[in-house]
């Protein structure tokens, strides 16, 4: 199995530190708000890298963190006159409901802020004690200074950096690039009680510390964004470090890319962030995932309508297949050698696709009964490595695109086709013709096989 590491800029062969138990940590959301599509791609990717992870080791522990101590959380708390914990409740439960539409498996650990924060400040009085860190007005700043391999994961040259992207650069730094660990908080302000007086934690200490709590001092695997690379995974990277002596704090260090709008990149600024939530109205959980996958996770992938009808129109010939496989039973035949490997060259679900597409095609040609079953099952098998294929083809084909309740039911549908069919028998072709184009316009396509008609919503 082989990985690109950020840190090294190339693709390693995955080499587990205990391989008993692999050890991933993947930055989860700061929940004040609604997730949007771009915040899906690494929970889409990573869960995919869980599954693979699961059928090669016996043990996988994946700690995806919540942050429910933000500057943005306040505000959202202010604006509503509410504690925090009111809006951190709501959007984490939203968050939740998202990423089950999409497929997306629990992780092993989902560790909130609040609930470690004795862990936080502990890693704060470590790194004060060895020098890595210092107190200041209230404040505790990591000395970037003291850690020779700063800039290293971003490559980026300390001196033309400023760190901290959520702090602006003070006069009680000792230097310009050095971020904070805690900072004071107002009497109107979320705060809590440390050695440096009532404050909250910086961003970035937040999951080190986490992750040492869960996963222990040095981590097999490291996900998140792009653009976590700097300042967040680069500051993390040395406060872990510093704080365990010298040891590595994760091992692989793997981004996905960043997703853009119709090629322009996605921002609130611009007006085109694109809620989870939203897209969920329009398009079936499935299809949304699938359409997340369908670019390498490490590339730039441009989100768009035709991307998503394309995904919708991918799974309707997936789906297909099993459908018209009928009833045959499936072997216990695992998915192949060959889709396998893809997944475990990098993540490579453009070329897992591509495998499971060839099963589809072998699929619809064979006429072997042993044969059908194995490939029915390889399918299926194949499919839930990438989170596809686990519902019955009818379920499929019989959800709606649209919103709740948007266009008739499958019993009116069911009762079009049986009328449709008798203008056939009678041989009355444009009555039967005007049936199918009514139900076309209505968001149900009809189509004949040997098998009779068949139906799926548009």
């Amino acid at each position: 199995m082989h990985l690109h590491n950020t840190l090294s800029g190339r693709k390693e062969e995955f080499v587990p530190l205990n391989p008993e138990r692999v050890t991933m940590y993947v930055c989860g959301p700061t929940v004040y708000s609604f997730a949007h599509i771009g915040n899906a791609r690494p929970a889409v990717v990573f869960d995919v890298l869980a599954r693979v992870l699961r059928r090669r080791y016996p043990r996988v522990d994946y700690t995806r963190n919540i942050t429910d101590i933000d500057d943005k959380i306040n505000a959202a708390a202010a604006k509503e006159g509410v504690e925090i914990g009111v809006i951190t409740r709501r959007y984490t439960d939203i968050y939740h409901e998202d990423l089950d539409a999409l497929g997306v498996q629990r992780p092993t650990f989902e560790p909130k802020v609040t609930e470690h924060l004795a862990h936080i400040i502990s890693m704060i009085e470590r790194l004060i004690a060895n020098g890595s860190a210092y107190a200041a007005q209230g404040h505790v700043l990591f000395n970037v200074p003291s850690y020779a391999g700063y800039g290293e994961l971003s490559k980026r040259d300390r001196r033309e950096m400023i760190a901290g992207a959520r702090v602006e650069v003070a006069p009680y730094k000792k230097d310009p690039s050095d971020f904070v660990l805690w900072k004071p908080s107002t009497d109107e302000q979320p705060g809590w009680p440390s050695p440096w007086g009532r404050g909250r934690p910086g961003w970035h200490i937040e999951c080190s510390a986490m992750a040492e709590a869960l996963l222990g001092d040095t981590i097999d695997i490291h996900g998140g964004g792009h653009d976590l690379v700097f300042p967040h995974h680069e500051n993390e990277r040395a406060q872990s470090t510093a704080a365990h002596e010298g040891a590595t704090f994760a091992r692989y260090w793997l981004h996905n890319g960043f997703l853009t709008m119709d090629s322009e990149k996605m921002s609130k600024s611009l007006g085109n962030v694109l809620l989870i939530r939203e897209i969920l109205k329009h398009a079936p959980g499935e299809a949304v995932r699938l359409a997340l996958l369908t670019g390498h996770y490490r590339q730039p992938l441009d989100w768009n309508d035709e991307a998503l009808a394309d995904a919708r129109r991918k799974l309707d010939r997936l789906y297909g297949a099993l459908r018209d496989a009928g009833d045959v039973a499936a072997s216990d035949a695992k998915a192949p050698d060959a889709f396998i490997a893809a997944l475990e060259d990098d993540i490579n679900t453009p070329a897992a696709l591509a495998e499971l597409f060839e099963l589809a095609k072998a699929l619809n040609k064979s006429t072997d009964a042993a044969e059908r079953a194995t490939l029915v099952a390889q399918l299926r098998d194949a499919g839930s490595v990438l989170g596809l294929l686990q519902q019955p083809p009818g379920e499929w084909f019989s959800q709606s695109t649209g919103s709740a309740g948007e266009g008739p039911s499958e019993a009116e549908i069911e009762a079009a086709l049986a009328a449709r069919l008798a203008a056939k028998a009678a041989r009355n072709f444009a009555e039967a013709d005007r049936i199918r184009d009514d139900l076309k316009a209505r968001g149900v396509l009809v189509e004949d096989s040997k098998d009779g008609q068949r139906w799926r919503r548009a």
